[in-house]
């Protein structure tokens, strides 16, 4: 179960990533969205690795360990969720008539 704090921290992560069109400016365009997701992801996964490895030599803490996976997983569980989101809306579209 995600807490509170986490899934806030990644809805907060998502919005700013999105962007706004204020003023007739557009924003980021879906791909680019998706990657910066992807991108945020694999940093948070290589952070938590990296965490992992510094406490396995005694140079981290265990409550830096800890946080560094839940933000990885918190990212993962992000985007899965808008995968997940994404298939469904496809799989919506397939099923319309023509």
């Amino acid at each position: 179960m995600i807490s509170p704090m986490i899934a806030a921290k990644a809805y907060a992560a998502t919005q700013g990533a999105a962007g706004t069109a204020v003023g007739g400016a557009a924003g980021p365009d879906f791909a680019q969205m998706v990657q910066s997701a992807l991108n945020e992801t694999t940093n948070a996964s290589r952070n938590a690795e990296s965490q992992m490895a510094a406490h396995v030599q005694g140079k981290a803490e265990l409550v830096d360990v800890v946080t560094a996976v839940a933000s990885a997983q918190a990212s993962l569980e992000t985007v899965m969720a808008v995968r997940d989101q994404v298939i469904s809306a496809y799989q919506e579209i397939m099923r319309m008539p023509i």
